[in-house]
């Protein structure tokens, strides 16, 4: 299989990118990709590291607060379009799909023009603007959730879930010694892989709450945070790291997380059945963290404390209740268990072949 994908900005888009790449060459192992990134994103740094040959465009989303930066951003986009062209000709892919961002939007709607065919995934509960438009663009659409189907045309939409959770469940579980933990439950702080800084500051004065709790705390601090919170003298049952590679390997040994609402958190979160409290950011465009852990809320599969109520000991207070409260963990691993598509990757895979093999 010859395949062009495209992701950027975030790892919201890029890890899931990647799980894809993953499936197809686990079942096709000869298969060829070529991954378009933005010039200035993580994508950039990360794909390279994996093999994957990389291609960059010059492109930026448009500035609402600014409108006159719009005309270098047109300027981008007439580029970008004329160098998709190009790559998608020469590499004359099976299928060109995109993941997320707005790098997605040259390379989907110009392969679409050229008569390729074409598959998109949205791992967040409401839709991005890059997904929402690409979607007149489309052969098909997968969705991470049940309630993301609504903003598509139905003839073109199916639930796939979010392929980082069949990750999740195929990872090995790591030992908690590897991070000088003991047996005792363990409680999982993690706020994204550059972290949080507003949500750092509260946890910072929260920590010596933790002392002499009956449980561990494992706090991923973010690469941006760590060297300022490493300094700080906490609690002995508090470890503190800047960055876990693989976090479901930890994850798997934890019996609570505290963390942001990413997308590919929650589908880990969910394959894993992970109570957790979600925190989600409001820093996000169309707050879109909140409404995907609504989502999960919902259905009384988590918890969730808005930033703006980080007062106090509320959440030492929230994570001692649930811990403590077995029928209600019980019930948060079923209705997660009811939420769960394990085998997302699978599933676009084959609904990929299924595009590729239509006349």
């Amino acid at each position: 299989m010859r395949v062009i994908i495209s992701a950027g900005g975030t790892g919201g888009h890029i890890y899931p990118a990647l799980a894809i790449i993953n499936k197809i060459k686990e079942k096709e192992p000869n298969s060829e990709f070529l991954y378009i990134g933005t010039h200035d994103r993580m994508e950039k740094d990360i794909v390279p590291k994996y093999n994957i040959p990389f291609e960059q465009i010059e492109i930026y989303g448009f500035n609402r607060k600014n409108l006159f930066k719009n005309f270098k951003t047109i300027d981008c986009l007439i580029k970008a379009n004329k160098k998709c062209k190009k790559l998608i000709k020469d590499f004359n892919p099976d299928i060109v799909i995109g993941v997320g961002g707005y790098v997605t939007v040259p390379v989907v709607k110009t392969a679409n023009k050229l008569g390729y065919k074409t598959f998109i995934h949205e791992q967040n509960s409401i839709p991005g603007k890059a997904n929402t438009y690409l979607s007149n663009y489309v052969d098909l659409i997968g969705v991470s959730f049940n309630s993301s189907k609504n903003y598509f045309p139905k003839n073109k939409v199916i639930l796939t879930g979010n392929p980082c959770s069949e990750d999740a469940l195929n990872v090995k579980e790591c030992d908690k010694k590897e991070f000088n933990l003991s047996d005792k439950p363990l409680v999982l702080f993690v706020m994204g892989s550059l972290g949080a800084s507003k949500v750092n500051e509260f946890l910072i004065k929260t920590m010596s709450l933790f002392n002499n709790k009956d449980y561990e705390i494992l706090y991923v601090t973010g690469k941006n945070d760590y060297d300022k919170i490493k300094q700080i003298n906490f609690p002995k049952n508090v470890k503190v790291v800047p960055y876990v590679e693989k976090i479901t390997r930890i994850m798997k040994k934890t019996d609570i997380i505290v963390t942001r609402a990413g997308a590919s958190t929650l589908s880990e979160i969910i394959a894993l059945k992970l109570p957790s409290i979600i925190i989600p950011s409001p820093y996000v465009p169309n707050n879109h963290q909140y409404k995907n852990a609504l989502d999960l809320v919902n259905q009384n599969a988590a918890i969730m404390i808005e930033e703006k109520n980080l007062k106090g000991d509320i959440l030492v207070r929230t994570i001692d209740e649930l811990l403590n409260d077995k029928n209600k963990i019980k019930n948060i691993k079923n209705n997660l268990s009811k939420m769960q598509v394990n085998n997302s990757a699978t599933i676009i895979y084959d609904n990929i072949k299924k595009i590729i093999d239509r006349k």
